[in-house]
């Protein structure tokens, strides 16, 4: 049975991106008027209108990357171009899988050779991200083991869950395991590994190898991508592999994250859509998209 939560299927607000850049400095010689200098491209690049569609593109990543999202109208002041040139290379990156298009501007998407940190992650959506949280614990029910995922969302979702009563859980984040180890109903067992710097958390072999021994009756599982397409992704091997071997390890897996996920691919699969049992997202994934993932087989809940 399919739960479709309706809500406003409205585009994300636009971010503006970085800054235009200060003007560059002219090398040595002779003096020159005080405006050419201003104007004048620093040594070895070209004016930004004379960028070909390559290398603009590649600042259109760059300025995506730096400040979390562009704005059609400021790459277009920026780069020197016409702003239907902007959407035309816009178009040309997301057909690539780099950026993700929205109204006025686009986002980047987590590759592997560019991954968000946990606090950046933070900045981003915190709202959304919270309402999804607290459904996702709703899914509980009578689970006693839970496996929480690395994440900003799976740690919302683990500081949502009741605290009325006995429950171990399992987790890879060092910040998960920080928020729930002080309360005495929470038994937390922490996967052993090398941590990653960006995200507080453990992967290889040790990890792994600790969950490959338990049957957990929950788990709550995040993305850097989700698409019927190519299933759940994320940038490292190394991360897919502790997602995949608790995937395995679950009799129930929920899926929990924001809107702005559907549709991309990262570089590393590690569960298909027909794994889930439930995915929980927010209003801003249209209807019917929603209805295409449920028609994989999961619930769908939109918050």
């Amino acid at each position: 049975m399919t739960a479709l939560h309706h809500g406003t299927d409205t585009p994300p607000p636009d971010t503006p991106g970085p800054g235009t850049p200060g003007p560059g400095t002219p090398g040595a010689g002779a003096r020159q008027p005080e405006a050419a200098r201003a104007d004048a491209p620093r040594p070895g690049t070209r004016a930004p209108g004379r960028l070909g569609a390559a290398e603009r593109q590649r600042e259109i990543v760059r300025a995506a990357r730096e400040g979390g999202s562009v704005e059609v109208n400021a790459l277009a002041a920026r780069l020197g171009v016409a702003k239907e040139t902007v959407r035309r290379d816009l178009q040309a990156l997301e057909d690539h899988g780099l950026v993700r298009r929205t109204h006025g501007g686009a986002y980047p998407v987590e590759s592997s050779g560019f991954e968000t940190t946990l606090a950046y992650r933070t900045t981003m959506h915190v709202p959304e991200k919270r309402a999804i949280a607290r459904a996702a614990a709703g899914l509980l029910h009578d689970a006693e083991t839970v496996f929480v995922d690395e994440g900003f969302t799976p740690q919302l979702i683990a500081e949502a869950l009741p605290r009325d009563r006995p429950l171990t859980v399992v987790t890879a984040s060092l910040s998960t395991a920080g928020a729930l180890a002080a309360d005495p109903h929470m038994t937390v067992l922490l996967l052993g590994g090398r941590v990653r710097a960006g995200t507080l958390a453990t992967v290889e072999h040790w990890a792994t190898r600790m969950l490959s021994g338990f049957v957990l009756d929950l788990a709550f599982i995040g993305a850097n991508g989700i698409s019927r397409e190519h299933g759940l992704t994320t940038p490292d091997p190394a991360v897919a592999e502790v997602k995949r071997q608790a995937v395995r390890a679950a009799r129930r897996r929920v899926f929990a994250g924001v809107h702005t996920k559907f549709g991309a691919a990262g570089f590393c699969r590690f569960a298909a859509i027909p794994d889930l049992d439930t995915i929980v997202t927010s209003a801003r994934l249209p209807t019917a998209e929603a209805h295409r993932y449920a028609q994989l087989g999961p619930q769908v809940l939109r918050v």
